[in-house]
């Protein structure tokens, strides 16, 4: 067995397991089958249950926090989402709730300089290449999740965590329109021709009405993940997206090795709908009616990096995301995204420089905990190469 130290914390409506660069094969091909056996992927039966993988989109996750000085800040972190019943970890794009917990963590583990009551804690996302700030509240030299702050999707209240979006413009395309275009319309197998917007911000999104998927709007989480016709659908149009946008060659690539981005998105004109818990949602709390899958199911909430995303795409004149927003709801730069948990506000002010929109900064806020810490135990066989005796004897050393 191998062991590695771990830390469990939720960020937002997700939940990661948080461990130290330091503690990994520098080696990919060694790193990848370790980080998939503390989880206990791939599981056909879609359970984890060898592993501390949640079996779920937002609790099947890892972070991976480094050094950060060589890049000018105070550390790395490289976000993979863990596949449940295949043997990959997809790096494509950033987790915006997990993103949330890396300052705490650096705060706990000494990693940086703590200072009260806020610690900035600037960190690096491999991932994208985005510096993010993270305010991070601390009490006696350590993070303090104490508070009154209450995010859907999460019982409770929380210290709230400011975390800053630096330029979040085009983070895995390099473009914040990848397409160049703020609208675009693509002829899908089995769907048909149908009209997006594909718009990269912390995480790409491609956005796409209620209605031309055959939806209202007031669909449950259960009732989309129910119906596998569908997510094949919803599938396919998001498979020609990642190949328009240029993440992917194929839609068959897009599918197989690249699920986590772009993600799906659906929107839609503010309505009454009824959330996840069964309370109403009303239309005019909202700016938009809008839910996103993630790793081909639909997110229960609504993930921060696609709040993000779709605050600055809320901002871009042309964009689906735009047409469809109550802008009169609410001031300006601000979109309140009504999703299956409640409502996410963000605020975004797109503007444009020599005739290309540019995003100095946006705003966030979460809350984190650390959930336990201790150790994972990797068997030999996930975390060595078939056949490597004298790799798995210096192992037990």
């Amino acid at each position: 067995m191998k062991k590695l130290q771990a830390v469990i914390m939720r960020g937002g409506t997700s939940r990661a397991v948080f461990l130290h660069e330091r503690d990994l094969p520098a080696d990919p091909a060694e790193r990848d089958p370790a980080i998939l056996g503390v989880f206990g992927s791939p599981d056909p039966f879609r359970k984890q249950v060898d592993g501390l993988g949640g079996a779920t989109s937002s609790t099947s996750k890892v972070a991976v926090i480094g050094d950060g000085r060589a890049h000018g800040v105070d550390v790395t972190y490289d976000f993979g989402q863990v596949s449940i019943d295949q043997p990959l970890i997809d790096r494509r794009g950033n987790c915006g709730n997990i993103s949330s917990a890396v300052g705490p963590f650096a705060v706990d583990e000494g990693l940086v300089e703590v200072v009260e009551p806020v610690t900035q804690v600037r960190f690096l996302n491999t991932n994208t290449g985005k510096v993010i700030v993270a305010h991070v509240p601390t009490r006696d030299g350590r993070f303090d999740p104490r508070g009154d702050f209450a995010i859907p999707g999460v019982p409770g209240t929380a210290a709230k965590i400011q975390l800053d979006y630096l330029d979040p413009g085009g983070a895995v395309t390099g473009a914040l329109l990848p397409t160049g275009r703020v609208r675009d319309v693509v002829d899908v197998p089995g769907v048909g021709e149908i009209e997006i917007s594909i718009v990269d911000a912390a995480n790409p999104l491609v956005y796409a009405r209620w209605e031309d998927l055959g939806l209202t709007g007031l669909e449950t989480p259960q009732d989309v993940d129910g119906d596998p016709a569908l997510l094949a659908r919803i599938e396919s149009v998001r498979a020609a997206a990642a190949v328009l946008a240029g993440i992917t060659a194929t839609p068959e690539e897009a599918t197989a090795n690249v699920p986590s981005v772009p993600k799906m998105a659906f929107v839609g004109r503010p309505r009454d709908y009824v959330r996840t818990d069964g309370e109403p949602a009303t239309a005019s709390a909202t700016t938009l009616r809008a839910a996103m899958m993630s790793m081909g199911r639909l997110h229960p909430a609504f993930a921060l990096s696609g709040g993000i995303c779709t605050a600055v795409a809320a901002g871009i004149p042309g964009t689906l995301v735009a047409g469809l927003s109550d802008h009169a709801s609410a001031p300006a730069g601000v979109c309140r995204i009504g999703h299956p948990s409640g409502i996410l506000s963000m605020e975004a002010h797109p503007e444009q420089v020599d005739g290309a929109w540019h995003i100095a900064k946006v705003s966030a806020f979460r809350t984190a905990r650390r959930l336990m810490e201790g150790v994972a135990y990797v068997p030999d066989r996930e975390y060595l190469p078939d056949n490597a005796e004298q790799q798995a004897q210096s192992a037990h050393r």
